[in-house]
């Protein structure tokens, strides 16, 4: 695997690498050491005096009255210590539409509904007891897709919710005159896409552990993305002040976006902790993990493209509709990013968005990386390369001569700054020889992708804090709000105030786990925590620096502003003999002051806007850009597909770890391979047909082509250093990159993800 970098533009003044201590440079994740020896810790290593374990009994039908629950048996088994229904817990509903409980008492609405819960001094005792619960049901009929669910006279599975159709949520959006575009277009082209049911599969399942202290206030301890959201969500059916819940995130074993909601397990498991009056722990099983984890959004989309015969673009048209599943989770807010993406990639006159959020009884979608952006990106990226075709051009040139640039407002009102799209595009295509020869079954093909990349703006504050002190020593602890999930946002943050600071990397710790310690933030998603903790650490450490300054002055007889840091040392600027170490300095105010710690706070939300009525308003600071290359072979015959090379380039202004942004990209593009080739969720009648790893088809490490990834490296005039989000950014276009290269190589173009064996041989042999 190979990584290089690629100059955006020679002439234009921005900071080069070269300049920087840290900023730009391979640096190791700060908790590589601790997670590859063992000594992290995770939360199902957690274990506290007393603790008891939980279970959940979960549904038998898919949508079922609830008539009678007997809990007696289990009550009486040795070693239990609390049995819960409804009928023991608050009533106040939770979740995005406030459709949820956690232990269902009138009916039930999908196969991974709770039911019941126990707690016992062991798993096996807990296991028993749940087997000893019995339930009624009267069954119902159910709704198991969209046309069933939104037909006339299906059945409702939210009596509120007519036609179980979400209309408070209405992301329709409409720009320019469609019908004047259609009619000066020499080529219209209209398919239908079908995108399916994928799932996290974190290495570390769904659990948390309660545990109330004398005076009644709750600690989690949970792998949430969203600790401050997350404490004011479980408050709700808790019937509890959000002030009285404390949050502590142990190490996380994934998220990807699973992290955002709170889930009934949750709640369940601080009940059963208050009932019992001790802690309580709760692991989910892989295959309760399977069942009771929300999932990327099965959607259909219905998509249309006019474009004059030199390939100018002058029309869009999508209409999406999404399977919710049986509660709506933050994933029933992912149009929003879909819609983004519909009338903001490439420019075009006229553009038109809407979109239809469906109940069903099948298990319930949420929040996966890209938030939406996979799905309809695929859709779009598909169709490029399908109006090429029809037009005959280049696909490289239709993306190049209808790609973004800088200074440009969407009509959604994105105010684009720093865009490198065409440089992506371009570097992407020469690295993968894309004039080159092409072998018989042998194809390329290419995708580009648009995402927020200065956080997005979903909530009123989008905004993070940061507090930076030195000890008397001159250890730097930064205390932020920014959720670690595996993405190494501890190593960057450490990295950014160091760099300001002008200290040892190594003298800098970060503290991120506990809301009674930590700053507010909005929490880890939508790409922000670089762009968004970035500049508040940043921030806080400028006002760090400040104040070693004017104690450096005091001791060196010089003017604070004539003094800079650099290496550990403050000396005056071209006179560096004239100095001293850094934490000399701080001992000195330490002393001077009789223990006064050097210390700064500062907090930052970005200048972006939530979305008015209409659907506009700026919901970045900055926008991320990039381009994927694909080279596949196909087995005509199996309709096996080889990956013979993939290369990635990527706008992301400044990378601040390059170490860490490759493996962001590396991490991306394996996981788009399983969703463009192997990965389908299979659920049939709401039964999820292979809740397994076994089954379940993820790509592995073996499955990996050679990878090259290229960052076009600019400066954004928001970001910390000039950098932009990418988190999300490697997993958006590598399926239509796949499937247009297929296409390349076979003349056939697949719809449908996954493309299965099955699915393209067939597709050829129909050809």
């Amino acid at each position: 695997m190979v990584s290089g970098a690629y100059s955006l533009c020679p002439s234009q003044v921005r900071p080069a690498v070269e300049a920087y201590t840290y900023i730009g440079k391979a640096i190791p994740k700060l908790d590589a050491p601790d997670k590859l020896t063992g000594r992290a810790t995770y939360l199902h290593d957690l274990v506290l005096s007393g603790m008891l374990h939980g279970r959940i009994l979960r549904s038998q039908y898919p949508h079922a009255r609830i008539l009678n629950v007997d809990v007696s048996r289990a009550k009486r088994l040795t070693g239990v210590k609390a049995v819960i229904t409804y009928q023991d817990t608050p009533k106040a509903r939770f979740g995005f539409a406030k459709d949820n409980l956690p232990l269902k008492g009138d009916k039930v609405r999908c196969l991974s509904d709770e039911v019941a819960a126990v707690a016992a001094i062991d798993e096996d005792i807990a296991a028993e007891a749940i087997n000893l619960i019995k339930v009624d049901y009267q069954p119902l009929a159910a709704v198991f897709d969209t046309e069933q669910a939104l037909a006339p006279g299906a059945p409702q599975i939210h009596e509120s919710v007519p036609n179980n159709t979400i209309t408070s949520l209405p992301f329709q959006f409409e720009y320019g005159d469609l019908g004047q575009a259609a009619e000066e277009a020499d080529c219209i082209i209209t398919d239908t896409f079908i995108l399916p049911y994928v799932t996290h599969c974190c290495l570390g399942t769904l659990s948390c552990l309660a545990s109330f202290d004398g005076r009644g206030r709750l600690t989690m301890w949970s792998n949430t993305q969203v600790p401050f959201l997350y404490q004011r969500e479980l408050a709700g059916p808790l019937a509890m002040d959000p002030g009285d819940i404390r949050v502590i995130q142990p190490c996380i074993g994934g998220a990807f976006g699973r992290g955002l909601d709170v889930y009934p397990f949750e709640p369940i498991c601080a009940l059963l902790a208050a009932e019992s009056g001790r802690p309580v722990k709760m692991v989910l099983a892989r295959k309760e993990d399977f069942i009771a984890s929300p999932t990327r959004q099965p959607c259909r989309i219905e998509l249309k493209s006019g474009a004059k015969q030199d390939g100018t673009l002058l029309l869009r048209e999508a209409k999406v509709v999404l399977d919710c599943g049986a509660y709506l989770s933050w994933g029933a807010v992912t149009p929003w990013m879909m819609m983004a993406t519909s009338t903001t990639l490439y420019n075009h006159p006229a553009t038109k968005f809407s979109s239809e959020l469906v109940y069903t009884n099948n298990p319930t979608t949420g929040a996966m990386r890209g938030f939406g952006n996979l799905q309809i990106t695929f859709a779009i990226e598909s169709q490029m390369d399908a109006l090429a075709a029809e037009l005959g051009l280049d696909p490289l040139e239709l993306r190049l001569k209808n790609a973004n640039q800088p200074g440009q407002v969407s009509p959604q009102g994105f105010k684009i700054t720093s865009c490198a799209l065409s440089e992506t595009i371009k570097r992407a295509a020469k690295a993968l020889d894309w004039k080159g020869s092409r072998g018989k079954s042998r194809g390329w093909g290419l995708a580009c992708m648009f995402h927020v990349g200065g956080g997005g703006r979903v909530y009123r504050s989008d905004g993070c804090g940061a507090i930076v002190k030195v000890d008397d020593s001159g250890h730097v602890v930064l205390i932020t709000g920014a959720t670690e999930i595996g993405q190494g946002s501890d190593s960057a943050l450490a990295a950014i105030v160091a760099e300001e600071l002008g200290v040892p990397l190594e003298r800098v710790s970060v503290v991120n786990s506990d809301t009674d310690v930590k700053p507010w933030d909005v929490g880890a998603h939508a790409s922000r925590t670089t762009f968004v903790a970035g500049n508040a650490a940043r921030m806080a450490a400028a006002k760090v620096k400040e104040q070693i300054k004017e104690e450096a002055a005091r001791l060196l007889e010089a003017r604070a502003d004539d003094l800079e840091i650099k290496a550990g040392r403050v000396f005056v600027t071209g006179s560096p003999d004239k100095g001293l170490e850094y934490d000399k300095v701080i001992r000195a105010r330490h002393f001077r002051s009789k223990g006064q710690i050097v210390t700064a706070e500062a907090f930052y939300d970005p200048p972006s806007e939530m979305l008015d009525k209409d659907h506009k308003g700026n919901i970045s600071a900055a926008y991320s850009f990039g381009t994927q290359a694909a080279q596949v072979e196909v087995d005509v015959e199996t309709g096996k597909v080889r990956i013979l090379k993939m290369v990635a380039a990527y706008d992301v202004g400044q990378v601040i770890n390059l170490l860490g942004a490759e493996g962001s990209v590396h991490g991306g593009i394996h996981m788009g391979l399983g969703y463009a080739l192997s990965e389908e969720l299979l659920v049939k009648q709401g039964k999820i047909l292979n809740p397994s790893l076994a089954d379940y088809r993820l790509f592995t490490g073996q499955d990996m082509p050679p990878v090259e990834v290229f960052f076009v490296e600019g400066s954004d005039p928001a970001g910390p250093f000039g950098a932009k989000g990418l988190g999300e950014a490697g997993a958006i276009p590598v399926a239509p990159a796949i499937a247009n290269a297929i296409f390349d190589a076979t003349g056939v173009r697949l719809k449908q993800l996954p493309i299965t064996p099955e699915r393209l041989a067939a597709a050829i042999r129909s050809a």
